[in-house]
């Protein structure tokens, strides 16, 4: 079975586990830090700013079960795409928005798909999503992997508290 492998920053590690592993045809997703120049950074380092590094799901998927348009579909509306290094209450460069494209083909589908949603209307302010060259991934620390899993009413209140899930219920309805 062929693989490939799509990188994405979107806030919180943790928030976006689960839209990704819901989805038929990804393999495996692991949590980590990527973007920064510290080699082996640990959860203290880069949530304290430290790195450079952005907190980042890496996702290993079968690309004749989906696409990587498809996962991309997926990022953007797991993100508020118009926030400057953060997301939501969760602030600081090591939360922001990133695409980290393993390919030129990657880099491609990626800025088309950043120009549609820009020309979607959707948002009133600008799109500020990195569209960046993958690099060194480091796996986060094991209690990170599935902690919506692991801690289901920690990892609720947490994302409830950050306002993830109302932005958005009011920017595309329904569950994501």
């Amino acid at each position: 079975m062929k693989t490939e492998v799509a990188t994405f920053a979107g806030g919180c590690f943790w928030c976006m586990e689960p839209a990704f592993d819901a989805l038929s045809g990804v393999m495996l997703t692991t949590l980590g830090y990527t973007g920064g120049e510290e080699r082996d950074p640990t959860y203290e380092d880069v949530a304290f700013g430290h790195t450079g590094h952005a907190e980042a799901i890496q996702v290993v998927f079968n690309p004749s079960m989906i696409s990587y348009s498809e996962l991309l579909d997926v990022f953007w509306r797991n993100i508020d795409p118009t926030q400057v290094d953060g997301q939501f209450t969760d602030r600081g460069r090591q939360y922001r928005t990133a695409i980290f494209y393993h390919s030129e083909e990657q880099k491609g589908l990626a800025e088309a798909s950043k120009e549609a949603l820009k020309r979607s209307g959707r948002f009133d302010r600008e799109i500020v999503t990195e569209i960046v060259p993958a690099s060194d991934f480091y796996k986060a620390e094991e209690y990170h992997q599935e902690y919506y899993k692991k801690n289901p009413l920690r990892y609720e209140a947490y994302k409830y508290g950050l306002g993830r899930d109302q932005f958005m219920e009011k920017l595309w309805g329904g569950k994501n």
